[in-house]
């Protein structure tokens, strides 16, 4: 099993460097994804030990980041998606052997984020996961994969509207449990998932017929 969790720690004004702390020593996630992650983060290692890696959005102060308390297998890869009317938008592909997984914020526009969500896709192998903040509103629409995140809001726009918007999509496992933690500093609360990533037997080879 793999546990999992993402959460956008609203750059600047929302978590700090000792929130995320506190998340992981309490958690203890097999993998940490942050969206609009800053400059504070890059001392997380420093903290809590493992492999971190932050990317920044083109142009941006923020970006992506992952944590891991083990070496990755490679080191994370970058994947410049389409451009939204503000600003660049990217995704980090994280390789854990028996799975992929994307991190992702993506765009607002409710036609351009689906269409992203398909150029990523694109790229991960069958058994794969995208985990992040979505800006999404409705069903995801992307063939072969499923909703498994949790199904409470995440996310309160203005303080006023509560939005689903941290999603997780898989394809090729299956999700143990999936829910939305207690929103702390950030204006997101952390979505926890955890997925059976066992590796599938492969299949034995088919015999000839005897004559």
């Amino acid at each position: 099993m793999a546990k999992l969790i993402s959460w956008n720690l609203l750059r600047l004004t929302g978590a700090s460097l000792d929130d995320v702390v506190r998340l992981i020593r309490r958690e203890d996630p097999d993998l940490l994804l942050m969206q609009e992650a800053t400059q504070e983060m890059d001392a997380l290692t420093d903290r809590v030990g493992g492999q971190y890696q932050r990317n920044l959005l083109p142009g941006r102060i923020h970006g992506l980041a992952v944590w891991s308390p083990v070496p990755l297998h490679t080191w994370p890869i970058v994947l410049p998606l389409q451009s939204g009317a503000m600003f660049n938008r990217i995704c980090q592909i994280v390789d854990l052997g028996a799975i992929t997984i994307a991190n992702v914020h993506l765009s607002h526009g409710q036609i351009l984020n689906r269409r992203q969500l398909r150029r990523i896709a694109k790229v991960l192998p069958y058994r794969a996961a995208v985990l992040g903040d979505y800006n999404l509103i409705g069903p995801a629409l992307l063939p072969g994969f499923h909703d498994v995140g949790p199904r409470e809001f995440t996310h309160v726009a203005g303080d006023v509207v509560p939005l689903r918007i941290d999603r997780c999509l898989v394809r090729g496992v299956t999700c143990l449990g999936a829910r939305a933690l207690l929103r702390e500093a950030s204006d997101h609360r952390p979505i926890v998932v955890n997925l059976n990533v066992v590796a599938h037997a492969q299949p034995a080879p088919l015999l000839g017929k005897v004559a």
